[in-house]
């Protein structure tokens, strides 16, 4: 069959365009023309095939594979999104992550400020810096909470934060080394150890990845590990205050963490990011125990003293005594890795935590963390009311909640859904946080107040 056979026994559903149709030309000196009648064509886009898709050679990651789902704070945001489609008209009140919301006090911004603006002239513009930080930062940072411990202005890193230097630091680790965590804890920890092939594959009767070694910290222990049913671990990573359980380690206990990780020669990785929230005389600093240099390095941040969630700036002490199984210091290579992967803290960001370590700044930081401690009293009032078991809000901004026999998700779902507040579910921390609620402090206190409200409605 002729194309032109083929085209006009084709069948169209659309309409014909008039400049397609038959018709006759007629020129100027009517000269008649015969034109074939055809047919017409519509052009219809192929629907693209999957396996078209173009495909590189490189093989995923397989550890990044192993992890079961995303971060646990993105997955938060992404059901209070889809909750907020349901009820778009509802006020959400977020207690869930742990994002501080009260202004940055301006002894600090003003700093800040200052040296913005300071970069526009010749005399006061900088480039590069030092990756571990700018020497005054270092040093305030030593003087303002290691006075008296022996640690160095040296021995510290200035950083983009806590968070970042978890990552910096298992890369310094490596893969050939079994983690312990408190369970629960910052969900971090895990995921950075299974990113980095420290682990086996997730094990869903247990809900936990292999080879980690899981210390439970529940009420019945105080909130501290039963070290002695814990098998020898490489790296120990300890938070106290905790998060997201709220308790602070006593001096006993850190003496005999210390004494565990001498024992099993193992390094513990202390995360104080929340030390200045303690009220009584709980440890500070994992420096505070005689023989923690030799065992122990310590991370922490501004995030949570001055507003810096978003400035982010934190540090990290590597102490010069802490040395790997041959002899070499852990800071060297802490150091190498550094110098590689980052370029230093915004130097804006470091006139602000300079600023924050002045007698002003750290009276405006203890104001803002009052505040955020008077919210807690109130979290914990109000579930305490309804009688519910309520731990941690006295040395952190967070309150445990306990709800017996309930999925934390399940929980989780149920505040959300009928008192549009969110929290956090317990499991989302380990499998030691199962039946429990995380309530942060971080919010205004009008929200805290009207959340507790709702709270009291739906509990009653």
């Amino acid at each position: 069959m002729s194309i032109t056979q083929n085209l006009t026994a084709t069948s169209f559903s659309s309409s014909s365009s008039a400049f397609l149709a038959p018709s006759t030309f007629y020129s100027r000196s009517q000269v008649s023309l015969p034109v074939k009648s055809v047919g017409i064509c519509k052009c219809v886009a192929a629907p693209q095939e999957a396996d078209t898709v173009y495909k590189t050679k490189v093989s995923r990651n397989g550890n990044i594979a192993k992890l079961q789902a995303g971060y646990l704070f993105p997955e938060i945001a992404r059901r209070r999104n889809a909750h907020l489609l349901k009820f778009p008209d509802a006020k959400i009140i977020s207690l869930g992550i742990g994002d501080t919301t009260e202004p940055i006090p301006e002894v600090i911004t003003s700093a800040m400020a200052k040296r913005s603006y300071a970069l526009s002239t010749l005399e006061g513009y900088s480039g590069y810096g030092a990756e571990q930080g700018e020497k005054p930062v270092r040093s305030a940072i030593a003087s303002s909470f290691y006075k008296d411990l022996g640690i160095d202005d040296d021995d510290i890193f200035v950083s983009d934060g806590a968070k970042c230097d978890i990552s910096r630091l298992q890369i310094v680790f490596g893969s050939n080394v079994k983690m312990a965590v408190q369970d629960p804890s910052y969900p971090a920890y895990v995921d950075s150890s299974v990113i980095m092939g420290q682990t086996g594959f997730y094990q869903k009767d247990v809900e936990k990845f292999a080879n980690i070694e899981y210390m439970k910290c529940k009420p019945e222990n105080g909130f501290f590990p039963d070290l002695s049913s814990i098998s020898r671990p490489d790296i120990i990573f300890f938070c106290s205050p905790n998060n997201p359980t709220g308790a602070a380690a006593t001096r006993e206990q850190l003496t005999q963490l210390v004494q565990f990780a001498k024992d099993n020669g193992s390094i513990i990785v202390y995360d104080s990011a929340y030390a200045m929230y303690i009220s009584g005389d709980n440890p500070r600093s994992i420096f505070e125990i005689p023989g923690a240099k030799e065992v122990a390095l310590e991370t922490s941040s501004f995030s949570k003293y001055a507003g810096f969630t978003g400035v982010r700036l934190g540090w990290t002490v590597v102490p010069k005594q802490l040395l790997f199984s041959d002899g070499f210091p852990v800071a060297k290579d802490f150091n190498r890795i550094v110098s590689t992967c980052f370029n230093g803290a915004s130097n804006i960001s470091q006139a602000g935590g300079l600023a924050c370590l002045s007698p002003e700044g750290l009276k405006a930081m203890r104001e803002v963390i009052g505040f955020y401690k008077e919210n807690t009293d109130i979290i914990v009032e109000t579930f305490d009311s309804l009688g519910f078991k309520v731990y941690g809000g006295k040395n952190a901004p967070y309150v445990w909640v306990y709800f017996p026999g309930r999925s934390s998700w399940d929980v989780f779902s149920e505040i959300l859904e009928k008192t549009h507040v969110v929290t956090t579910p317990g499991s989302g921390f380990g499998p030691g946080g199962e039946g429990f609620v995380r309530v942060s402090a971080f919010g205004h206190r009008e929200n805290v107040l009207e959340a507790c409200r709702r709270f009291k409605q739906l509990y009653k």
